[in-house]
């Protein structure tokens, strides 16, 4: 075959290098997994297996281990099986593992029994990423996205989707049996034929409707009325198309080199009751006492908020906007001035809306104000379809007032967040392919993500540093 690049014959005899080392080159990623692996102290992370057992047969060292999954991982390689071939054939990994070859069952162990430690490692390298003065900048974007569980959306059943459910057999099992009566007026054999098949189907479905008549049992014994089959901590949640079941996966993104430096993996569908918790914990990860954290109108709560005040970190998080009144054309709430010092608004027709009582309302303290003038105010039909105009603010409604001023003077804060924390989902969820979780139940499932998140910064970090820069700075 002339004019094609051509290959060397299969029988060729070649003089290969002596070693596994010699197919390594200096700044293969590989290196800088096998040395930050060594860095690590195992048996303070509190790893299974550091202290080998005085009998029976030897096992298989944790960092070993480790190192296969942090490789697998950075290289799209999440099945354990798949891990176990790969030691087989994969010279990168022969060399990492210095030859060893453990068996899928103890790959797979090893995550499901080291799940507590695999996530300190994660934290070890945020701790590291801290040391070199990465995170200096002290601005913060906290987002959360919906990964699908291994449990199937039809082994998922609520209230609503289980009636719908038996609703929808019971139908199917009345038209069975009118088919039946159907049958009998055919000749004997086709009758017979049809009746046979006619019957199977209706026992299956009288075998479902036992086995929905249980879930029932179930479901309405569980807290959230929600019940998962296959994996039981998944939930069905709400997404922009349509709904999967699975996990709300909530992380911290450094705004300057995309690291994440906290994330956590929850099973509520929604980030309302997030925001603080998330800045909390990504300033315990960084060190950062003055930290700005920046998110979207899905994590707007005035109490969320309050609370990232009273911790002392800056919270950007735009107003979700609610109003009926400004949705028909009229006034909005934010046409209504506060003044502080005599504590009363201003409308826009120029009238003091005086304070008239205080209530509470879901454990939130409101003020309500109103003005004597508004059933004679000729502005009355762009204000209110009622007499009078009443408005609530809350007893801390001056903390979402700050924020809302601090967010007019950094208009370009919502981008910064879009282009910052979306990145790393993106990409993560590339990675995992159409699948996402592998394991099951919520331990195991934050376990796989801590692998994941691990991968993403150590590939940013090679990206940033270098791989031979970055194995220096692990070993200082």
């Amino acid at each position: 075959m002339k004019r094609f690049v051509e290959g060397v014959s299969r029988t060729q005899g070649m003089l290969l290098p002596e070693s596994l080392d010699d197919y390594i080159v200096e700044d293969n990623p590989v290196r800088v997994v096998d040395v930050f692996v060594e860095e690590l102290d195992l048996a303070e992370m509190e790893f299974s297996g550091v202290k080998p057992s005085a009998t029976g047969r030897p096992s298989y060292h944790p960092a070993v281990l480790l190192k296969i999954y942090i490789y697998g991982y950075l290289n799209r390689i999440q099945s354990s099986r798949r891990l176990e071939r790969e030691a087989q054939r994969n010279v990168e990994l022969m060399w990492l593992t210095e030859r060893l070859m453990p068996d899928h069952k103890t790959i797979a162990n090893f995550r499901k029994d080291n799940g507590k430690a695999i996530r300190r490692v994660c934290r070890q390298f945020v701790v590291m990423c801290q040391k070199l003065g990465l995170f200096a900048d002290a601005v913060i974007t906290i987002d959360g996205s919906k990964f699908k569980a291994a449990n199937n959306r039809d082994n998922n059943f609520t209230s609503a989707k289980l009636q719908r459910r038996m609703e929808e057999i019971e139908g199917s099992i009345n038209r069975y049996l009118v088919d039946l009566d159907t049958a009998d007026r055919h000749e004997p054999e086709i009758a017979q034929a049809k009746t046979l098949r006619l019957n199977d189907k209706i026992k299956t479905l009288r075998e479902q409707m036992v086995k929905l008549k249980a879930i029932e049992v179930l479901l309405n014994e569980s807290s959230d009325h929600q019940i998962s089959l296959t994996d039981p901590d998944a939930r069905s949640m709400k997404t922009r198309g349509t709904g999967i079941v699975g996990y709300n996966v909530q992380t911290a993104v450094d705004a300057t080199h995309h690291l994440i430096v906290a994330h956590e993996v929850i099973n509520e569908g929604i980030d309302r009751d997030q925001l603080s918790t998330m800045a909390k914990l990504a300033r315990s990860e960084t060190g950062i006492e003055n930290l700005t954290v920046i998110a979207d109108r899905g994590y707007y709560k005035g109490t969320e908020i309050l609370a990232c005040d009273d911790a002392g970190i800056t919270a950007i998080v735009p107003k979700t906007t609610t109003s009926s009144a400004k949705a028909d054309g009229r006034y909005d709430k934010a046409d209504f001035i506060y003044d502080p010092e005599a504590n009363e608004y201003t409308c826009p027709a120029g009238q003091r809306l005086i304070w008239r009582f205080s209530g509470v309302e879901r454990g939130l303290t409101l003020h309500r104000y109103w003005s004597s003038h508004c059933p004679r105010c000729s502005n009355r039909e762009q204000c209110t379809p009622s007499d009078y105009r009443r408005v609530s603010r809350w007893e801390h409604e001056e903390v979402l007032e700050v924020m809302q001023s601090r967010l007019d003077q950094a208009p370009d804060a919502m981008r910064i967040r879009r282009k910052t924390v979306e990145h790393p989902f993106g990409t993560i969820k590339s990675w995992m392919g159409a699948a996402h979780f592998l394991t099951k139940t919520l331990s195991n499932v934050r376990t796989e993500m801590s692998l994941h998140v691990l991968a993403y910064n150590l590939k940013r970090m090679m990206r940033i540093l270098g791989p031979l820069e970055l194995m220096q700075a692990i070993r200082a």
